[in-house]
């Protein structure tokens, strides 16, 4: 249906804020006319909406290259994303960026990549790639490029580092938006960092804290992933604020993209009595308004992209149009699984035993991470150390678990501390999606599990693992050790297995385990996080002596 068509329906228009009867006509992808009707000539209550758009995400994190993203996130009504390469371009460098994009015009979909600002994230840890000041230039200068990603280097702004302040100029001289980046940043630093150019954050975890921002002009994204989740405590300012809100959902895995996507953002807002004209502005129109994508909104001579919804209450997507085109239509979707091609960046051997082995050298105390489910920061706690033949090891009745971080891109020794809060009674769990350098990230009751974990991602060059006493698994992410090329469907079904098996088996008391492992070693995230260095104070900005 790319040719000449109509849809008839309770038409949301989000500029005049009117609900009305319409028939909408489409001509080769084109809006053409907008027709008021009566109420009598509709054959049933569905309503039209435009297209929802995730206004920062990670297509890396779902587990899927772009086109399989695009597969599963149609079915919901959402046509767009802003999304940031910088998961495979800390892997792969410029080549990553370039396969995102690529892969991404395979299908009826609107991905509108940014430039990566941080390759690699921070110097305390070891990224398979670099992007330099001109090389963010080389690609804010492509139409595809939309905006220069998150800024998560928010001490180089402050302190104006040349490299950081470059890329910012790059962005700026060519008209396109600076997304931030900044957790817990309030007061005096956070105008100073807003005042450097920077419109937007997802970071916000406090009411308090995106209110100081929001105040000081930048926009606040509201964030809810499988592992971050600041719905609950951001969603009211939506009352006060429509105009400077988005949506999005920043890490996704593919099980929850199964489930649903922006549109359960929506449905939960309603709830709270929110109005529809504000919710719908967070989620349709902001996004488009703000990166000037190129999204139909449901205006005569807009692209055709828009949905149809049973009601405004629960969004149930009946039919998802892009382009004119109907890519989902009640619950399935049209778009075809095409395989990738596969790049990597993977170069260490196997482990033994003993490299994860920590020698007890007369600590009285030590540090230990505390992770926080639905969360991003950690805690830093002190314990005793638990000693037994002249090595620290784990108190799995106290849940104190060894993590380990493993240098994927050559044989380095290997980074190990102690973390709480996973939860495992058994086995060991391990993943090569560790932001944001991608090194392999373990956590286990013992060095034999650990090892165990590790040594089938690294067999795999890359992917996620869970070992039991007597089981193993691991799903395969051959695309730079971050997504898979596979049916997405089929990985969601797969990541389901796995993630049931570090519950049910192990233990884990996390709602989201291999999410939550992931950002163990995102050291740009607060308070004590682990790289494939050492242990690091987020707060410091330096490794704990």
């Amino acid at each position: 249906m790319n040719g000449n068509f109509s849809v008839k329906g309770k038409l949301v228009d989000l500029f005049s804020q009117t609900i009305y009867p319409a028939e909408l006509v489409v001509n080769e992808g084109k809006i053409t006319s907008i027709i008021k009707i009566a109420e009598s000539e509709l054959s049933n209550k569905n309503y039209i909406l435009p297209g929802f758009i995730d206004s920062h995400v990670h297509i890396e994190s779902s587990m899927l290259v772009p086109s399989e993203f695009a597969r599963l996130a149609v079915v919901h009504g959402t046509v767009a994303t802003v999304s940031d390469p910088h998961e495979i371009a800390n892997v792969c460098g410029m080549e990553g960026v370039e396969f995102m994009i690529e892969n991404g015009k395979t299908v009826p979909f609107k991905f509108n990549f940014g430039a990566p600002s941080c390759v690699p994230a921070t110097i305390f840890e070891t990224a398979g790639a670099a992007l330099n000041a001109d090389d963010v230039e080389k690609l804010l200068q492509r139409d595809e490029i939309k905006y220069l990603s998150e800024m998560m280097n928010f001490p180089g702004v402050l302190f104006k580092d040349e490299e950081v302040m470059k890329k910012i100029a790059s962005a700026h001289r060519l008209n396109k938006p600076v997304d931030g980046h900044a957790p817990g940043l309030r007061g005096e630093k956070a105008k100073q960092y807003i005042d450097a150019g920077i419109s937007t954050d997802h970071e916000c975890f406090t009411k308090e804290e995106a209110l100081d921002k929001l105040k000081c002009g930048m926009k606040i994204i509201i964030r809810e992933g499988s592992a971050a989740k600041n719905f609950e405590a951001l969603v009211d300012l939506l009352n006060d604020w429509p105009d400077m809100m988005m949506f999005c959902s920043d890490d996704k895995h593919p099980d929850s993209l199964v489930l649903g996507h922006i549109n359960q953002l929506c449905a939960r807002a309603v709830a709270k009595g929110i109005d529809i004209f504000k919710i719908l502005k967070a989620a349709c129109l902001n996004p488009v308004l703000h990166y000037k994508l190129d999204v139909g909104l449901l205006r005569e001579g807009d692209t055709a992209d828009f949905i149809v919804v049973k009601d405004l209450e629960n969004f149930e997507v009946v039919k998802t149009f892009i382009n004119g085109e109907i890519v989902a239509e009640n619950g399935i979707s049209n778009i075809r699984t095409t395989k990738s091609g596969v790049i990597n960046n993977f170069s260490c051997n196997k482990k033994e035993v003993a490299d994860f082995e920590i020698a007890y050298t007369n600590e009285i105390e030590i540090p230990v991470i505390e992770a926080l489910d639905g969360q991003l920061i950690t805690n830093r706690l002190v314990y005793i150390p638990n000693v037994e033949n002249g090595k620290i090891i784990t108190e799995t009745e106290n849940d104190i678990l060894k993590i380990v971080v493993v240098n994927r891109y050559s044989n380095s020794p290997i980074a190990k501390a102690f973390i709480k809060n996973f939860g495992l009674k058994q086995g060991a769990l391990a993943s090569s999606v560790a932001h944001d350098s991608h090194n392999i990230v373990a956590v286990g009751v013992d060095d034999e599990s650990i090892c165990r974990a590790v040594n089938l991602a690294i067999d795999k060059k890359g992917g996620v693992s869970a070992v039991s006493n007597n089981k193993e698994m691991i799903l395969g992410l051959p695309v730079a050790g971050l997504m898979s090329n596979e049916d997405g469907y089929k990985i969601a079904e797969d990541y389901t297995a796995i993630d049931k098996m570090t519950k049910e088996e192990l233990g884990s008391t996390l709602g989201s385990p291999f999410m939550t492992l992931s950002f163990m070693a995102l050291l740009v995230i607060p308070h004590l996080k682990l790289s494939d260095k050492g242990l690091f104070d987020g707060d410091k900005f330096e490794f704990v002596q």
